[in-house]
């Protein structure tokens, strides 16, 4: 799961635009990593004038960007650049292009500490993870065999 808190200032963004990013951020981690679309959790918080400080002082045309990784780790330090420089080329239009300083930084998770609706993710790339993403959603599966615990609609 990546989970993304996007702290801004107030009205930054419109409701147009906070949709629109998050479809942009989301198509990153399905087209580069294969990720479940639902994998994908974006936050905005909305922050009043003079409640952002860098350096001691108020900063009020900052954005905030912090960012949980857990269900894929960056390990080799060059995809870890290619995927910074695809971020940063993702969200520059809704921060550098609009005149907003910005920061962003990402923190990773063991996936073993995380749960989806009480279920430990599947394996990467395996037959159910494609099933959780062509699905959607979490689907109940037995560990040690990696098959449904529910029926699951035919394509």
């Amino acid at each position: 799961m990546p989970y993304w808190e996007i702290f801004t200032p107030e009205n930054a963004y419109t409701e147009e635009d906070k949709r629109q990013l998050s479809k942009d951020l989301t198509k990153v981690y399905v087209d580069f990593v294969n990720l479940p679309e639902f994998y994908v959790v974006i936050r905005f918080h909305e922050m009043p004038e003079n409640t952002m400080y860098v350096g001691g002082e108020p900063k009020n045309n900052f954005v905030r960007m912090v960012v949980d990784h857990i269900a894929r780790q960056m390990d080799d330090p060059e995809f870890r650049k290619l995927a910074m420089s695809v971020f940063e080329a993702t969200i520059a239009p809704y921060v550098r292009d609009r005149g907003y300083d910005w920061e962003i930084h990402f923190d990773e998770t063991p996936i073993d500490l995380w749960r989806v609706q009480g279920l430990m993710a599947p394996p990467e790339n395996s037959e159910m993870e494609k099933l959780w993403a062509k699905e959607n959603r979490p689907i109940p599966y037995d560990e040690e065999t990696m098959l449904p615990l529910e029926p699951v609609p035919a394509p």
